[in-house]
């Protein structure tokens, strides 16, 4: 069965499968594999098969068929699908049936790419191991006591364990990277601005963006591109600038990401790799982004803040899951309703955030924390003055076991380290298997200037031959 974008487009319009045949071998996969894997929360079967159905009509009429056309894809929980439950891993809407469709899954709905389920994630995405969902978490396909990364565990994993050919995630501070990583797979977090955010339901608006994962660059390129571009219902949404295409590459190497904390392994594994482009021509020196100890206590401020504000809305009136007939009176009704729908995590970053934003202590906390933003942006700024590309680990461990952090939530924290700074910069960055320590993927990043993904994905092809 073929596995990518490419050879599955080319074995449909050769008519050497079927779509219904497509669809049919990972709806098997799933139902196969998914009781212990835990990748989705819904699957999209029937309707699946409907329009496989429809696409092979279109093929024995001789019609032409795009190159998404019948490629199953998995989307992550916080997408609206249009009558479609959307719950974002969250009680507070387990019964809430989006009145829309996301512009990126319009956009591929327009494409005719077959959505095959709903995938698992922390709780509005607020997690790095997908323990955090309401609906129990999701394993690792590689080993099964291991988490599979989060907030986007349930889309990575459905991706590694070929249970769907791509998926949907979203990013806010390494949520597509860190369980591309972990998993195996290739996992986008493009340019804040360069995918329209309408639709997502959001964590924090000013670092969510939604991106792609797959099992090659080629493929992640061809969701990129087919979902980028500036849309009216996002004004931070913009047009892709063009890019120049680089000629000798020069990549920087920070210091500042290559330091205690890290798995050794994890070291060797990727300055091994350096070298390998090292032989190839590229130019390679080492930088410093002296700011990036900030980055973490930068990022666990002022997302808690914008999650403090965004999930206000879920009350009880409007939205999902309601106490009302629990309470005596309209403030009773929104304890009920928020106490028995967030789930704890939720709970300790609405509360970290509406302290951060409290009277007395923004200034001290909130606004300080935009002012070390500030700050790591410009560190960027400097580096790509030097160099074309950053490579760093994309995660300082490879993936860890089940409920081994759950109770240390700063430690848990701290599997974001390497992947905070690009969200807080607004940066595209990419992650790539970069083989195997002790029969567990390892990542590797790179992170490339503002809309110039063509170039990273580039890079990343060359690095994706190294590796296999």
């Amino acid at each position: 069965m073929p596995q990518s974008i490419t050879s599955i487009h080319n074995s449909l319009i050769k008519k050497q499968l079927s779509c219904q045949e497509l669809v049919k071998s990972y709806l098997d996969k799933i139902k196969k594999n998914d009781g212990k894997i835990h990748a989705f929360l819904e699957v999209f079967g029937d309707e699946a098969k409907a329009k496989a159905k429809e696409i092979d009509a279109k093929i024995a009429k001789k019609e032409k068929i795009g190159l998404l056309e019948g490629v199953p894809i998995a989307l992550k929980d916080n997408l609206l699908y249009k009558n479609y439950i959307a719950s974002s891993g969250s009680k507070i809407l387990e019964k809430y049936v989006a009145p829309y469709s996301a512009t990126v899954v319009k956009k591929l709905e327009d494409a005719e790419a077959i959505f095959i389920g709903r995938a698992n994630m922390d709780e509005f995405a607020m997690g790095s191991s997908t323990e955090n969902s309401a609906y129990g978490p999701t394993k690792n396909p590689h080993d099964l006591s291991r988490v599979p990364g989060g907030s986007s565990g349930g889309s990575a994993a459905a991706v590694a364990a070929e249970m769907c050919v791509a998926a949907l995630g979203s990013d806010t501070g390494g949520s597509i990277r860190q369980p591309a990583a972990f998993c195996g797979i290739v996992g986008l977090k493009p340019t804040y601005g360069a995918i329209s955010r309408y639709g997502l339901i959001a964590m924090s608006s000013s670092l969510d963006q939604i991106g792609p994962l797959a099992k090659t660059v080629e493929d992640v390129e061809i969701i990129f591109n087919a979902i980028k571009g500036p849309d009216v219902k996002d004004a931070t949404s913009l047009e892709t600038k063009s890019e120049k295409a680089t000629k000798k590459i020069k990549i920087g190497i920070p210091k500042d990401y290559f330091v205690s904390g890290l798995d050794p392994q994890i070291k060797k594994n990727i300055l091994a790799t350096v070298e390998k482009i090292k032989k190839d021509g590229a130019e390679i020196k080492e930088i410093s982004l002296p700011h990036t100890d900030y980055a973490l206590a930068a990022y666990y401020l002022i997302m808690p803040a914008e999650v403090s504000s965004n999930l206000a809305r879920f009350d009880g009136v409007k939205y999902g899951l309601s106490s009302r007939d629990k309470a005596k009176n309209l403030l009773e009704m929104y304890n009920k309703t928020r106490a028995n729908g967030f789930g704890a995590e939720a709970k300790r970053r609405i509360i970290l955030g509406t302290f951060a934003l409290s009277s007395g202590y923004y200034d001290a906390y909130y606004k300080k924390a935009r002012q070390v933003q500030e700050i790591i942006k410009q560190d960027f700024v400097k580096a790509f003055k030097d160099v074309d590309f950053l490579i760093t680990p994309t995660t300082p461990t490879t993936a860890f076991k089940l409920g081994e952090m759950t109770n240390d939530p700063l430690t848990m924290y701290l599997s974001d380290i390497f992947t905070v700074s690009v969200n807080l910069a607004g940066l595209p960055a990419i992650s790539i298997p970069n083989g195997m320590i002790d029969k567990l993927p390892v990542g590797l990043q790179i992170i490339g200037r503002p809309f110039e993904e063509k170039n990273l994905f580039e890079l990343g092809k060359i690095i994706e031959k190294y590796a296999k």
